[in-house]
């Protein structure tokens, strides 16, 4: 009988696409952590499900408490593109908060300068604001972002209790960054409502929101950000690991890419849920049910909503239109050789 060959399923490592929504320390290696945990005598961060985001920042502050010197960020950070490289990713954007190391290893500048270097050029940084420190941090940030706008720092983050701290206390912080020539990146949308992500839209002047999941609340937001195409940067993942929904099944993330609403798919966390942004595209195609198409879309948009330099964004986009017509793989003989 003729050997009969199975529909071809599109490598996803194959899939040119950038990674927009990434913490550092949230990206170390298991093994990483590991060794450094048994080498600074700290105990490993928690992983897995978390009850809530107070739980979940916990664990990452044991993660951060596991970099010991500014050698240790140069490799999670030169790991972490290495990482990505393997995964497909052409361009990786890196959520970094200077100010939470406390000055323990050096100036901020010195724990910027240590991540850029270990990320090399085929990454940026998003120097983040933590709505829970005092302002004086933010201004730091603002102005560290500033120095170093297109020397590696793409924009300015925002993430931490956005239900305790709104995103209209930082109006004027991220309207200097954006006069400045920043991008605004703020979280919103996660542990707090649609209006989150309205704010985070309408007076931080974001044009890509992290997580802002929750907009699918309010139905006229939705509509707002499919005509102003705000890309939102999903982990529906991590979504589901700290419990914002819980399950696949009641994620929203078919609704909003039905409704319009420009998608980039990522990890987020990766230590800590234990997925990759390949496992991302993975549970986009299984349960989600996305076609090659679909997965196509989404890579296409987290790469034209990068701030990934043209040339390399072009390779990726130029490989990117022929992925889902590539040959399938050599379909391997029948038991027995005939």
């Amino acid at each position: 009988m003729p050997l009969v060959r199975e529909p071809a399923v599109p490598d996803l490592v194959a899939l040119p696409k950038a990674e927009l929504h990434l913490h550092l320390e949230g990206a170390i290696r298991p093994s990483t952590a590991a060794e450094l945990s048994e080498r600074h005598g700290l105990p490993a961060p928690r992983t897995g499900s978390f009850t809530d985001l107070a739980e979940f920042v916990g664990a990452y502050e044991a993660a951060r408490d596991l970099v010991g010197d500014l050698d240790d960020l140069r490799r999670v950070s030169r790991e972490l593109v290495e990482d990505a490289a393997a995964r497909g990713v052409v361009w990786s954007e890196v959520h970094l908060v200077p100010p939470t190391y406390a000055g323990r290893l050096g100036p901020d500048e010195a724990v910027l300068e240590a991540v850029l270097d270990g990320l090399g050029p085929a990454a940026g940084v998003i120097l983040g604001v933590n709505r829970g420190l005092p302002m004086e941090a933010a201004e730091r940030s603002l102005e560290l972002a500033v120095r170093y706008a297109g020397a590696g720092v793409v924009g300015l983050g925002l993430a931490g209790d956005e239900a305790g701290y709104p995103a209209t206390l930082f109006a004027d912080v991220f309207a200097r960054a954006r006069a400045a020539g920043l991008r605004a990146l703020p979280h919103g949308g996660e542990a707090a409502g649609p209006e989150s992500v309205r704010a985070c839209v309408e007076v931080l002047g974001a044009t890509r929101v992290n997580h802002g999941v929750r907009a699918v609340e309010d139905p006229d937001l939705v509509e707002l950000l499919a005509q102003r195409q705000v890309c939102l940067d999903v982990c529906p993942s991590s979504n589901i690991a700290l419990s914002v929904y819980p399950s696949a099944e009641e994620h929203p993330l078919p609704r909003l890419l039905a409704a319009g609403v420009p998608v980039s798919l990522a990890s987020d966390c990766p230590l800590f849920v234990g997925v990759t942004v390949l496992d991302e595209y993975r549970l986009a195609r299984e349960r989600f049910g996305l076609r090659h198409d679909e997965l196509a879309r989404i890579a296409r948009t987290s790469l034209t909503f990068s701030s990934c330099p043209p040339d390399r964004r072009d390779a990726a986009l130029l490989a990117l239109d022929a992925w889902p017509e590539r040959d399938p793989p050599p379909a391997p003989p029948p038991a027995g050789g005939c």
